[in-house]
C-alpha cells in the first residue's frame, strides 16, 4: 500500500490532519460506523466532551482492531459535534491520540443539532485502509 498525503499549505499541521490522502495498491477499505460515548451494552455515557472523545476514540480503536486494521491506517478521521467551542476546548486529547498512532487523516468537522442520544456531544467516523 502506498499513502501519500497532499498539503498545499502548513497550518493543519497544527490540528494533526491532512488536506487530503491518496491511497495507491491497498488491501481493503474498512468505512466504521460514527462511534460515540456508548459502553458495550449500547447505552450512552454522558460526560464532559474530554470524556467523550476518550471513550469515542477507545470504541473506534476497539472497532478498527476487531476487524484486523491498525488506527495507524485511517486516511478519513469525520467528526460531528453538538458545540464545536467544547469540542476545540477538548482537541488536545485528539491530537494526542492521532499522534500515538502517527496518523494524519483527512477530516471534517461538523457541528450538529443532536446526535443519537441527547446526552452524547460528539460522535466520530473513519475510513481505514489496509
Amino acid at each position: 500500500m502506498n499513502i501519500t498525503t497532499i498539503n498545499p499549505w502548513q497550518w493543519q499541521n497544527n490540528f494533526g490532519y491532512a488536506q487530503a490522502v491518496e491511497i495507491k495498491n491497498n488491501q481493503g477499505t474498512l468505512y466504521c460506523s460514527g462511534q460515540a460515548a456508548m459502553d458495550a451494552d449500547g447505552n450512552p455515557v454522558g460526560g464532559n466532551m474530554a470524556e467523550q472523545l476518550q471513550l469515542s476514540l477507545q470504541n473506534l480503536e476497539q472497532v478498527i482492531q476487531q476487524a484486523g486494521y491498525q488506527p495507524g491506517n485511517i486516511v478519513r478521521l469525520n467528526f460531528y459535534t453538538t458545540s464545536i467551542p467544547d469540542f476545540f476546548a477538548a482537541y488536545g486529547s485528539i491530537v494526542s491520540w492521532l499522534q500515538s498512532h502517527q496518523v494524519a487523516p483527512s477530516s471534517t468537522l461538523v457541528q450538529v443539532t443532536a446526535l443519537a442520544f441527547p446526552e452524547l456531544a460528539v460522535e466520530i467516523e473513519a475510513t481505514v485502509v489496509r
